[in-house]
Formats: structure tokens, sequence, C-alpha cells
């Protein structure tokens, strides 16, 4: 074998799914970055891309009004405030509170699958 995450993962050193199943980076491989010759590698997550807007699922439109959080909205649309950045993806926001600043907003809820 010849995959240096396989052999972590193997020896135990790093999880076989570091990663909650709720988490936005499940399931996006890992990959090794060797610092310089003769140190150990460093594990890092590869990029996450995330599909454009149009091409999301919406379930619902949300309007926001005073107060909400995108946790809070996670939490009434999907019974899982861990589940916000799903929100964020559907609306293309890389930072989530975003989603709720401007009262009024509306944003995309998508359909989760699973």
């Amino acid at each position: 074998m010849n995959d240096p995450i396989q052999m972590l993962i193997d020896a135990g050193a790093i999880p076989s799914a570091p990663f909650d199943a709720q988490s936005r980076y499940n399931g996006v491989p890992l990959a090794l970055y060797q610092l310089r010759s003769g140190q150990p590698a460093q594990p890092y997550v590869t990029r996450r891309f995330i599909p454009a807007p149009s091409r999301v699922a919406v379930a619902a439109r949300h309007v926001v009004t005073a107060m909400e959080r995108p946790d809070l909205l996670a939490a009434k649309y999907f019974a899982d405030p861990l589940l916000y950045w799903r929100i964020a993806d559907a609306n293309a926001v890389v930072d989530p509170h975003e989603l709720t600043e401007t009262i009024g907003r509306a944003i995309d809820i998508p359909v989760v699958k699973g």
C-alpha cells in the first residue's frame, strides 16, 4: 500500500471518519503536506466545493426577522443546529452570520437529503 493517508488511518494515527456526519467536511478527502524533508507530513482537509446556488434544490424561502441566527434557522428547518452551513452554502455565503444580518432578507432553505 502506497497511500500515506490510508497508512495513517490503519495505524490509528488519524480516524477513518475524522468529521461528524453533520460536518461540512464529512466525506471531504484528507491529503498530506510535507513541510520539510525529514519532518512528518501534516494531514489537511482538501478543498470543498459547493454547488452553485442555481443548482440547489430549495425547500423553502425564509424572510429574516430580528434575533435570528443561522443555527436557529437550521434547528427550525432541519431539527439540527449544526447544519447551519447547508443554508450558508445554498445562499453562497462564506460567513454564515451574513445570512441573518439584514432583517427582511429572503434566504433559500435547501432540501436536505438523508
